[in-house]
């Protein structure tokens, strides 16, 4: 079992940036992939960012590639995600996830998640 527990959101203006913190516990982190998503209101989840469990692949959704990074820290089981340039459109609550594998996959959801932290990004 792995908890997650995000931080860092908050309200900014269209430019502006923010990191979001993802504080792992449980089981051995270090070996799991992991992930951030997002969900506007009135709108699914989607996909946001993935990193390999060692921190040497990441995969990111057309929007935010140039915007976001993802990053990890396995020593201090901490995920992050940078985001600069944010525009209205990345307005939502973002979610740190976990994959049972060292790598993720596309289309297969994440076993473990956090209760989601909001960003808003004003106009």
């Amino acid at each position: 079992q792995v908890q997650l527990e995000e931080s860092g959101g908050g309200s900014v203006q269209a430019g502006g940036s923010l990191r979001l913190s993802c504080a792992a516990s449980g089981r051995t982190f270090s070996s799991y992939a992991m992930g951030w998503f997002r969900q506007a209101p009135g709108k699914e989840r989607e996909f946001v960012a993935a990193i390999s469990w060692g921190g040497n692949i990441m995969h990111y959704r057309d929007s935010v590639k140039g915007r976001f990074t993802i990053s990890r820290d396995n020593a201090k089981s901490m995920g992050y995600l940078q985001m600069i340039s944010l525009k209205p459109e990345d307005t939502a609550v973002y979610y740190c996830a976990a994959y049972s594998t060292n790598y993720y996959r596309t289309g297969i959801d994440p076993d473990y998640w956090g209760q989601g932290t909001q960003v808003t990004v004003s106009s």
